[in-house]
């Protein structure tokens, strides 16, 4: 007697989540351009000119960061509303 799969067992469902997972991260990553964009008008304001460095510093600390959290929040998210937790939930009794 076989049992559907549940959440990311089912391979229709994985393909749901995933696709949904890397729509959010599109979206984030639209986010973090905005974000960096701004922060480097902003620096160049207030600073005048910035150096390649300063450039390339600021999108890694700016965009690294939006971008981090995105993928990690949204693994979360992923795991949480596919029912993964209460899979292992239920292996770990």
């Amino acid at each position: 007697m076989s049992e559907r799969p549940s959440g990311l067992d089912d391979p229709d469902y994985a393909a749901f989540a995933w696709a949904r997972y890397r729509r959010m991260l599109l979206w984030m990553l639209l986010a973090a351009v905005i974000a960096v964009g701004t922060a480097l008008y902003i620096l160049d304001q207030v600073y005048g000119p910035l150096s390649w460095v300063a450039i390339l510093a600021a999108i890694g600390g700016f965009g690294g960061t939006i971008m981090m959290a995105a993928a990690l929040m949204g693994l979360a998210f992923l795991s949480s509303g596919t029912g993964h937790d209460e899979d292992v939930e239920r292996i770990d009794r």
